[in-house]
């Protein structure tokens, strides 16, 4: 399983890393594969432990901001070994038959 989710504090200032940082070292130090960009952390592994650092990394957000509010996308494909690195190995493969 493959997801991405992002975090937005409400009701805190416009720059927001303060609060964010918190969940993203919860979701690094997790053991799951992740990586992180400037619009979402993707964390791959099983649906339980996945879902775990979510929750986990949601409720170090709400315990500094008044209102959180969580979007994840999850990808599941059985059969699919590393999809993090496997779907654009995917679409690079497709791009250069183009």
């Amino acid at each position: 399983m493959l997801i991405a989710f992002a975090l937005t504090p409400m009701g805190v200032e416009e720059n927001v890393a303060e609060y964010v940082a918190d969940a993203v070292k919860i979701v690094r130090e997790s053991g799951l594969r992740t990586r992180s960009d400037s619009m979402y952390t993707m964390v791959e592994g099983e649906w339980d432990e996945v879902m775990e650092v979510v929750k986990r990394a949601t409720e170090a957000v709400a315990a500094k901001a008044p209102r959180v509010q969580l979007v994840l996308k999850a990808d599941l494909w059985p059969g699919m070994t590393n999809p993090m690195d496997g779907k654009i190995a995917l679409l690079e493969q497709q791009i250069a038959d183009a």
